[in-house]
């Protein structure tokens, strides 16, 4: 993977940022610490950071101009196929000077234009510039697994793999206040979107052009598959053969570099059928994961271990206790550029910063739970559609689950905060209930900003109108949840997490369950194959039961919390009080209503807690952001 950046100036006055590439490349350091390219045309600037993956050598260096001088690119990911793709080329006359997917990238544009995405099988986000049409391509691949940002006003247009890269060109930041509540409603902003008006993301399975007098079409290549259409497969025995033959050319696909590689081994379903299938391609296979010193509830290792020693992988567990999750804390902080409350982050964040001693790719089982059905959440919109009489009770309880305290660092208080939230689900249509437990903060709308933030008393109908935007493919068939969850919250929460993180430390991170061909298999299938009353995940599970040790399949799925809460009452107290939800500092900024954050404190510090922590870890992540990137 890689950074990259660039810049297409309209007017003799937009040309004044040109040079502005050059911070905005090294701004992707991270993103690629083994090179640096620049390549400048009349009106365009490129810029690329590398991380050599395949084809290490200078011949591969990007910015990459082909033969005749009239294309350059830069790219960032990998495309899996690319050999195959390469053959096609040479039998057609095409010459190559480097062993890079990326030339063969850049030629199957040239031969075919935008219709080489169709080809492609690879995570990425790449720019072309014609200096003939004087135009530029971009594109992205079909789920988002790797970022786009990009800005345009009447003078230029600028793009790059993370914001810090945008902000480098000297845009205005004014904040998208639409976004900031879609934020903390959420814990992320969702494409096409971003923290600052006028910054969007290029939607995934999406290209557009643009041309020197600033005309932009965007147009779309991939659209996840339409749940109108009947389920192909009836036949679960020959759905589970299809199932293992394209996860198996996946993972094989996704094993190509030329340099170290191994696999994160959660100790789950996912993460162990793609160790299991990569252990059978190669001898000696690295294998990575973390536990926790501190909350054995949350650790996992055991498991991950029962699979490493099936396949005598190279395993290395990271054991971390919550004064190294905490030691990682301001490390995170910095290095977001756009708010992103997703706390896991910084257990992502440290296994990619040990995982990357040892490799420089590593696989990951990404993508399952929200294809196949994995969540908690997926069951409990089966049994709220079903109805019944737990579901019922569950719903008349409601009242007394709402006074009785909740927290997601124990058994019991997990259990009563899971059982409260689905009886304000029962109550709620599909839609709402979808958009209620996409939730993570909890805010009410217009309860914590000030008057003047929100400028108007209809503020909040754009809100509205995006939150709409998200939910419009939901229907009674079940595989809408599955197919949203992709959009929403696989898109722009799970895959910006690793892509963030594990670039930070710069390391390499494959999805095999991303294989557009194996999403699309997903939805071909009947949903029975996939969740019933009992079981998640079950062709999944089934397929490859064959391949797993016993033990996985009796546990439950446990996803890791940071112990958030205890590091407020102590650590972070004085950050919290004093300083980033401090009363002299949200008054002098002016955007949250004080008493809000008064009240919010308050019942933080109180003995029932509650949602109290997923809000205030929201604002901090806000508030540092703000501070570093908008206060004078």
């Amino acid at each position: 993977m890689c950074g990259i950046t660039g810049i297409l100036a309209f007017t003799e006055n937009g040309k004044r940022y040109l040079h502005k590439v050059n911070a905005s490349t090294h701004s992707l350091l991270k993103r690629g610490p083994d090179g640096e390219g620049f390549y400048e045309h009349a009106n365009c600037a490129l810029g690329h950071r590398r991380l050599s993956i395949i084809d290490t050598s200078e011949l591969a260096t990007q910015p990459f101009t082909d033969s005749s001088g009239r294309y350059t690119i830069v790219f960032n990911g990998e495309i899996f196929n690319y050999k195959e793709l390469r053959k096609q080329l040479e039998s057609k006359g095409i010459l190559f000077k480097s062993q890079s997917d990326t030339e063969v990238l850049l030629y199957l544009f040239i031969s075919e234009k935008e219709k080489c995405l169709e080809k492609t099988d690879g995570e990425f986000a790449f720019a072309i510039y014609d200096n003939v049409k004087e135009e530029l391509f971009l594109a992205r691949d079909r789920f988002g697994i790797k970022p786009l940002y990009y800005y345009l006003d009447g003078e230029r247009f600028v793009f790059a793999s993370e914001m810090k890269a945008i902000i480098a060109f000297d845009i205005p930041k004014e904040i998208d206040k639409t976004s900031l509540q879609t934020y903390l409603h959420l814990n992320y902003i969702p494409a096409p979107y971003s923290i600052f008006k006028n910054v969007l993301k290029l939607d995934a399975g999406s290209y557009m052009t643009i041309n020197k007098e600033g005309k932009l079409n965007k147009s779309i290549y991939y659209s996840l598959p339409d749940l109108s259409v009947p389920t192909v497969f009836t036949d679960y025995e020959k759905a589970q053969v299809q199932l293992r033959s394209l996860l198996e050319k996946s993972v094989q696909q996704r094993m190509i570099a030329d340099v170290p590689l191994g696999t994160f081994l959660s100790g789950g379903i996912d993460s162990s059928i793609i160790t299991a299938i990569a252990a059978q391609h190669t001898k000696h296979l690295n294998t990575f994961s973390i536990g926790y010193k501190d909350e054995p509830l949350f650790d996992e290792t055991y498991y991950a271990q029962l699979v490493a020693k099936r396949y005598k992988t190279n395993h290395t567990v990271f054991q971390l206790s919550n004064d190294d999750l905490f030691a990682n804390l301001y490390q995170v902080l910095n290095y977001i550029d756009e708010p992103f409350a997703d706390s896991s982050a910084l257990a992502v964040n440290i296994l990619s910063m040990h995982t990357r001693k040892h490799v420089t790719v590593a696989l990951s089982g990404d993508g399952a739970d929200e294809i196949f059905a994995g969540y908690n959440k997926h069951a409990a919109e089966l049994k709220a559609r079903k109805g019944g009489f737990k579901a019922q009770l569950v719903k008349s309880s409601h009242a007394i689950l709402k006074q009785l305290p909740k927290s997601r660092n124990s058994k019991t208080g997990n259990k009563i905060r899971q059982l409260e939230k689905f009886a304000e689900g029962m109550k709620l249509s599909e839609q709402e209930r979808y958009w209620q437990w996409a939730k993570w903060s909890g805010f009410k709308a217009g309860e914590i900003f000030t008057q003047k933030f929100t400028e108007t008393p209809n503020g909040f109908a754009e809100f509205e109108k995006r939150k709409m935007e998200v939910l419009k493919n939901l229907n009674n068939d079940y595989n809408s949840v599955l197919l949203t969850d992709v959009q929403l919250v696989l898109e722009n929460d799970m895959l910006v997490k690793v892509d963030r993180m594990s670039m930070s430390q710069s390391l390499e991170v494959r999805v095999p369950f991303l294989d557009h061909k194996i999403v699309d298999f997903a939805f071909s299938l009947p949903v029975h194959f996939k969740i019933d009353s009992n079981n998640r995940k079950i062709i999944l599970k089934d397929t490859f039961k064959n391949m797993l040790p016993e033990e996985l399949y009796h546990r439950g799925k446990q996803g890791f919390e940071v112990p958030l809460l205890q590091w407020f009452k102590t650590d972070l107290r004085t950050m919290i009080t004093d300083d980033l939800l401090g009363n002299e500092f949200i008054t002098e900024q002016n955007i949250f209503n004080l008493e809000a954050i008064k009240k919010l404190k308050s019942e933080l510090f109180s003995n029932n807690p509650n949602d109290a922590v997923a809000k205030v870890w929201a604002l901090i992540v806000f508030q540092f952001w703000w501070k570093k990137y908008l206060k004078a």
